[in-house]
């Protein structure tokens, strides 16, 4: 893949599943969720391409009170490469008996946040990048 469509590919993850500010509540953080191993992987080259040290990055599991929680956090400590010291307490959702949650079973590692810390710069250039994207496929030259 080519650096260009890395740039590209990011930009799309992270406006598709990173969290996005609201004209009444700008905060410019960059934290993007996802339980795709691959969808992770691929946000981290994108970072790397971006020139964000993994020192910058902090990492959260997301998951349901009734999974294995520590073997999700080794599985996700694992696949993204960093120690303990690189996470925060994971968050443990309350499990609503009236749901029928799907998301059971050994293979169910709940979602993993990444946090960049400093990352005002780096939120308004995704912005001002997907804007640029959304701007060049709605232009009909």
């Amino acid at each position: 893949m080519s650096q260009r469509e890395l740039f590209l590919v990011g930009v799309g993850l992270y406006w598709a599943e990173g969290g996005k500010d609201k004209p009444y509540d700008r905060r410019e953080n960059v934290v993007f969720v996802n339980s795709d191993p691959g969808m992770i992987m691929v946000f981290l080259s994108w970072l790397d391409l971006m020139g964000v040290e993994r020192d910058r990055l902090r990492f959260c599991v997301m998951i349901h009170e009734t999974a294995d929680v520590p073997g999700a956090e080794r599985h996700w400590a694992e696949l993204v490469g960093a120690d303990a010291a690189a996470f925060n307490k994971t968050t443990i959702k309350k499990h609503n008996p009236k749901t029928v949650r799907k998301n059971v079973g050994d293979a169910y590692r709940g979602c993993l946040v990444i946090k960049v810390r400093q990352s005002a710069d780096l939120y308004r250039r995704i912005e001002g990048a997907w804007c640029g994207i959304v701007e060049a496929a709605s232009s009909t030259d």
